[in-house]
């Protein structure tokens, strides 16, 4: 890589316009911040943490590679669950803590016997079924997902994501749902009152959606057990019409 110091530079300053004095000027001064800031070690997970993220994975990911059986409404019994390698060491408390836990209310727990028939004993992980409450990449045939038909009951809607993939892609091209069912949309910004899921914490942009709009074009839109707005889009996209505004993490405008 060509390094080039400021001493350097000034001496090859006067032999270039302003504009690209400025240009080359800015593009040193990044470099020099990129390189003069320390990467922070990541702090360790806790075995929670973890075990969420297993969770995540196998329930909205992972049943067929994992060769694990769930049903078509997208439980999975806790038992065979927790016979699996992936979840050596994990018992029953283990997963109801996680699910009881867990801040964004990403899984459910349901009790039906092991024929999938409710019965009595309560502390018998073989009556227990789990499922994600919505980001799955496999068909799921009832979610219970509740139609959003009045857009006046859905005020706000917005996908969180990072500015490098609203300039390569979003931007222009729209919102995709990619290997999953639905793009996923928030009721408010994180941290917000009654918002517990639909966005990344980490988000820099937040683009609004135009609800109203699309549901007049004949676009779906529903809303999961836990609060995140889903939506199908067009062939699996939200193009960038229903785009009501798009701002980054500082609230200013990006459209």
């Amino acid at each position: 890589m060509l390094r080039i110091s400021y001493r350097h530079f000034s001496r090859i300053a006067p032999l270039i316009s302003i504009s690209q004095y400025t240009i080359l000027l800015r593009t040193m001064d990044r470099h020099t911040i990129s390189h003069s800031r320390t990467r922070q070690p990541r702090a360790p997970e806790s075995p929670d943490v973890k075990l969420s993220k297993s969770l995540s994975y196998i329930l909205r990911h992972g049943p067929a590679k994992e060769k694990l059986p769930i049903q078509q409404d997208g439980y999975m019994n806790v038992t065979q669950l927790l016979n699996h390698p992936r979840l050596k060491g994990i018992k029953f408390a283990d997963i109801r803590r996680v699910v009881d836990s867990n801040s964004k209310n990403r899984f459910k727990l349901e009790h039906r016997g092991h024929d999938g028939q409710e019965t009595s004993n309560l502390d018998d992980p073989t009556g227990w079924w789990i499922r994600a409450n919505q980001g799955h990449s496999f068909t799921v045939t009832d979610l219970e997902l509740e139609p959003i038909t009045d857009p006046e009951s859905c005020p706000v809607a917005i996908h969180g994501t990072y500015m490098e993939v609203w300039n390569k892609a979003i931007k222009s091209q729209g919102l995709s749902k990619m290997k999953r069912n639905h793009i996923h949309l928030a009721a408010g910004l994180p941290g917000e009152t009654g918002v517990i899921s639909g966005m990344r914490a980490n988000s820099d942009v937040y683009i609004y959606v135009d609800i109203k709009k699309a549901i007049e074009d004949g676009i779906r839109f529903y809303k999961s057990e836990n609060g995140v707005i889903l939506t199908d889009g067009k062939d699996g996209v939200l193009p960038p019409q229903y785009f009501a505004r798009a701002v980054n993490k500082n609230g200013y405008s990006l459209l």
